[in-house]
């Protein structure tokens, strides 16, 4: 349900903004505004859903998104301008940091507690195969909408964030959680307190912090490609219909689901996580400079499910081994963490490429932004030569897994 309101966007939310009357590196910078928000406000959210419980943060998610989307057709009606979608940008980023990494808690926490012994990779990859079923029904609703007026999907997403809080206000229950008082007064002590578990948690021990670097890496270039493909590929197409575009992002969402999927089949014969990671981030990059080198709309197009298919193998894979690296008191502010990295690293990621996009190309971006991915080889080739117990895949029988010395918390 929450997959399916944000959605609704997603096909068009570029072209929005250019509507709007945003430069295409103003719209970038809008998008790197808002992950620089999420970075900005991952601690202070953390804290509670690490203190108060998952729930209420999911709540105050859905809550702070639909103002923000609101915000978003009121500066569309009105062209109120770069600063007012910043603003607005700002807001959609302590909503969604609401929702990162709390959820995620929320459900392997009841896992845990009702006595859940199988793959987590498995769960992560059949919830994301929902989540991209959502997605898809979303894109294709907001782009065939979109074509009557681009401000349609954002009134549509705003009406069902608001059922999805009823929702979840009548049929949320917390599982395998104990939540713990804070206060205005305790804050202080609180925003420490996390920062020290997401560094003695997160980036001191040294497999965390190469998923986290990975993670600043893609998150530099995806969160750009992402937004960049809807002018791109009519670019080439050579035609301003904005259905293309819901159409596209409804493959691009079953390209995902293909992904997550694979992540089921190729897992009865994998045994290592590495294995699927190292194998989906060369097939990424390959995918994504072949995006820039592209002269036509049909091969671009090719390329860039190619590059979400990759991406939807190697998600479910990343959550379950974080997962399986971090306790269960510090799993919602180490995640939440993890995101702020990559939030980081989008920041960087939006700005640079959207200025090469307006002073060069968005194909250009694309063939920038995907070479840079190639750094993400090293770190995974660095986390398999570890070779931990963590890495090898639950449930493969007759797997003979290596011999892990006790992890240290505070591993350099």
């Amino acid at each position: 349900m929450y997959t399916l309101s944000a959605s609704l966007i997603w096909g068009v939310n570029t072209l929005f903004l250019l509507d709007a009357g945003l430069s295409i590196l103003e719209v970038f910078v809008a998008n790197a505004v808002f992950a620089a928000g999420m970075a900005l406000f991952e601690i202070p959210t953390g804290i509670l859903a690490d203190a108060r419980g998952r729930r209420i943060s999911f709540l105050a998610s859905t809550i702070v998104v639909l103002l923000g989307t609101v915000g978003y057709v009121a500066g569309g009606i009105w062209s109120l301008g770069f600063p007012w979608f910043a603003g607005m940008s700002i807001l959609l980023g302590l909503g969604y940091t609401f929702y990162s990494g709390a959820v995620e808690a929320w459900l392997v926490d009841a896992l845990a507690a009702t006595g859940f012994s199988g793959s987590l990779d498995s769960v992560f990859s059949k919830g994301q195969i929902v989540s991209g079923a959502a997605m898809l029904v979303g894109t294709v609703g907001g782009g065939a909408i979109g074509g009557l007026d681009l401000a349609f999907p954002y009134i549509l997403r705003a009406v069902l964030l608001g059922a999805l809080f009823g929702y979840a206000l009548l049929t949320m229950r917390e599982v395998g959680f104990s939540p713990r008082g804070v206060t205005l007064r305790s804050l202080p002590r609180d925003m420490g307190a996390i920062a020290r578990d997401s560094i003695a948690y997160g980036w001191r021990r040294r497999r965390v912090r190469l998923l986290m670097l990975c993670s600043f890496v893609q998150m530099g270039f995806m969160m750009w490609a992402f937004y960049a493909w809807q002018p791109y590929l009519l670019e080439l197409l050579g035609l301003d219909l904005v259905w293309v575009a819901g159409v596209v992002a409804a493959l691009v969402a079953l390209s995902t689901i293909a992904g997550n999927a694979l992540v089921l089949w190729v897992g009865r014969w994998c045994t290592r996580r590495t294995t699927i990671l190292l194998a989906g981030a060369v097939v990424g990059t390959l995918a994504a400079v072949g995006i820039g080198l592209a002269n036509s709309f049909g091969a671009a197009l090719a390329l860039l499910l190619l590059l979400t298919l990759s991406v939807g193998a190697m998600g479910p894979v990343k959550q379950a081994f974080l997962h399986k690296l971090v306790p269960s008191e510090q799993r919602a502010t180490v995640i939440s963490f993890d995101s702020m990295v990559g939030n980081g690293g989008s920041v960087i990621g939006q700005t640079a490429l959207g200025a090469i996009a307006q002073s060069v190309s968005l194909g250009a971006g694309y063939v920038i932004g995907g070479v840079s991915t190639v750094l993400i080889w090293p770190l995974l080739v660095v986390l398999r030569r570890i070779g931990e117990n963590e890495d090898w895949i639950e449930g493969r029988a007759g797997v003979s897994k290596p011999c892990s010395r006790p992890d240290a918390p505070f591993e350099s």
